[in-house]
C-alpha cells in the first residue's frame, strides 16, 4: 500500500553547521509548508512551478522562526514521486528543531528510516538495487566503492539483470503457451535457441557472482594483517603507511598487547591495516591473548603481511624461516608479503640469499624506504581491472545470494533441456529463476525485506 501521509525529518547531519536542509515529502507537503511560509515577494507556494526556489520566512502564528530558502518539487517529478519540499534553514539545532515541531503540530510526522528513498521505490523511480546503492553511496569512504554504488543506482546492474529476466520470460511465455496445445504436440519455443540463451544467462550470472569477491572487500575496505615476532616494527610500518602515530612505539618487546586497526586509501581502493601482538611463544597471560587474536585476524584478513627485523637476520633467520612456513601452511590461500624491516641497518645480500620468495620485499619503515613499493604489491593483490573497465561488480549480499540460487535453477532448467524433459516440469523451473531475478530488483518482495533493507538508510534518506 502506497502512503498517503506527510512525512517530515532533518536531511543534513544534526548538530550546529552553516545551513540545515529539512526534507518534507507527501502529497499535501506543498499546501503544509504554504501555511507557514511567508515568501517575501508575497507568493503563494501552491502556484509556483515545479523545480523552483523561494526566498522567504517560517512563521509560527506572529513569531518569525527563520529566514529560509525552499525549493518545491512537483510529484511525479521528484525523488519520492510526491510533492517534495526542502527547506534550507540556518543551522541552528533550535532551529532546526523549532521549524520540525512547527509542522509536526501541523500535518507531517516524522519519517522512519529510509522513508523518502522506499517512497521512491514504492513509486517506481527506483529499484530496490538502485535504492540499495543510495545506502551504498552515503557510505561510501573511497574512489572504489563511490564507483561503484553510482553505477549500481543509475540502473547498471539492474539494467543487466532485467534484460536477462525479460529474455528468460519470453521463453517462459512461449513454454507456457505450449502447454495450452499439448495435445496437438506443437513446439513454440525454438530449444536450440532456448539452450544458448541458457548458456549466456549461465556465464552472466557466474560473472556476477565471481565479481562479489572484489565487489565486497573494494564495499568493507580490504583488511591487511601485519604480523611478525614482538619489536620487529609493525606499529612503525602502520604509522609510516599512515602518516601518523596511530600505534604505540617503543623498545620494548611486546608492547603491542592488542589489534590496533587503521584504514588509508591507495588510488581509490580502501585498505584496512590490522597491527597484531608478536607470534612469539611467551608465558605472559595477557601477551599470549594477543597472539591467538593475531592468528584469528589472520584469519580475517584478505592480505598477510609478514614483518621481520633485517637488523637481527643473521641470529633468528632459521625462527623467520619457520614462522613464515607456518602462516604459508595455516593459510596457503592467502596472499603473503614477506617484508625485511630496518634494511639501514642490515646486509641485503645475505637476506636475499637466504630467503627465496617471490613477494619478499625490503623496506625502512623508520626511515620511509620502500613504502611505496609495498602499496603497489598491496594493488596488485586487489582485481581492479573490472573497475576500470565499467563492469557491473556485485557488493551487496542480498544480490550475492539470490544470483546463487538463479544460478542453481537455470542449471537446472539447462539439465531438464538435455534430459528431454516436458514443459510443465521445465516451466517450474524456469518460474523459480525469475523469482530470483525479481527478488533482485523488487518485482518480488515483500513487506519484512523491505523492513530489514530500509532500517539501515539514515533518517532523512
Amino acid at each position: 500500500m502506497l502512503p498517503n501521509d506527510t512525512i517530515i525529518a532533518l536531511a543534513t547531519p544534526s548538530g550546529a553547521g552553516a545551513i540545515a536542509v529539512l526534507r518534507i515529502s507527501g502529497k499535501e507537503a506543498i499546501n503544509i509548508v504554504d501555511a507557514k511560509f511567508r515568501s517575501v515577494k508575497g507568493k503563494k507556494l501552491s502556484g509556483q512551478k515545479s523545480h523552483t526556489i523561494h526566498l522567504g520566512h517560517i512563521v509560527d502564528g506572529a513569531k518569525v522562526l527563520d529566514e529560509v530558502l525552499v525549493s518545491i518539487f512537483k510529484g511525479p517529478h521528484s525523488y519520492t514521486g510526491e510533492n517534495v519540499v526542502e527547506i534550507s534553514c540556518h543551522g541552528s539545532p533550535y532551529i532546526q528543531r523549532e521549524i520540525i515541531q512547527l509542522f509536526l503540530r501541523n500535518g507531517c510526522r516524522m519519517a522512519d528510516a529510509g522513508e523518502f528513498t522506499l517512497r521512491a521505490f514504492l513509486n517506481g523511480k527506483l529499484d530496490l538495487s538502485q535504492a540499495e546503492a543510495v545506502a551504498d553511496l552515503i557510505a561510501s569512504d573511497n574512489e572504489a566503492s563511490h564507483q561503484i554504488a553510482i553505477q549500481q543506482m543509475r540502473g547498471g546492474f539492474s539494467g543487466e539483470i532485467e534484460k536477462l529476466r525479460q529474455e528468460l520470460l519470453d521463453f517462459a511465455s512461449l513454454i507456457e503457451l505450449e502447454l495450452d496445445f499439448a495435445e496437438e504436440d506443437v513446439e513454440f519455443a525454438d530449444r536450440s535457441r532456448f539452450e544458448e540463451l541458457l548458456k549466456r544467462i549461465e556465464l552472466v550470472l557466474k560473472r556476477l557472482i565471481d565479481s562479489f569477491a572484489v565487489g565486497n572487500v573494494i564495499k568493507n575496505g580490504i583488511p591487511v594483517a601485519i604480523v611478525g615476532a614482538p619489536n620487529v616494527g609493525k606499529s612503525t610500518l602502520l604509522n609510516a603507511l599512515l602518516n601518523e602515530e596511530r600505534a604505540i612505539v617503543s623498545d620494548i618487546a611486546g608492547t603491542t598487547r592488542d589489534t590496533i586497526e587503521d584504514e588509508m586509501v591507495i588510488e581509490g581502493i580502501g585498505f584496512r591495516f590490522i597491527d597484531t601482538a608478536g607470534i612469539r611463544e611467551t608465558e605472559d597471560v595477557i601477551e599470549s591473548i594477543g597472539i591467538k587474536k593475531t592468528f584469528e585476524k589472520i584469519t580475517q584478513a584478505q592480505v598477510v603481511i609478514y614483518l621481520f627485523d633485517a637488523s637481527h637476520f643473521g641470529e633468528n633467520s632459521d625462527t623467520i624461516v619457520v614462522e613464515i612456513e607456518k602462516i604459508k601452511n595455516k593459510f596457503p590461500q592467502k596472499p603473503l608479503l614477506i617484508l625485511a624491516n630496518k634494511i639501514d641497518l642490515a646486509d641485503t645480500n645475505q637476506i636475499k640469499n637466504s630467503l627465496d620468495y617471490e613477494n619478499l620485499l625490503l623496506i625502512s619503515a623508520r626511515e620511509n624506504i620502500g613504502t611505496e613499493n609495498l602499496k603497489d604489491k598491496l594493488l596488485e593483490f586487489v582485481n581492479t581491472g573490472a573497475l576500470r573497465n565499467n563492469e557491473t561488480i556485485v557488493t551487496n549480499s542480498r544480490h550475492y545470494d539470490a544470483l546463487l540460487k538463479a544460478l542453481e535453477e537455470i542449471q537446472k532448467v539447462q539439465h531438464g533441456l538435455q534430459s528431454g524433459l516436458s514443459g510443465d516440469l521445465l516451466a517450474i523451473d524456469i518460474r523459480e529463476a525469475l523469482y530470483h531475478f525479481g527478488e533482485i530488483t523488487g518485482q518480488v518482495t515483500n513487506d519484512e525485506l523491505l523492513g530489514n533493507i530500509f532500517a539501515n538508510f539514515c533518517i532523512g534518506k
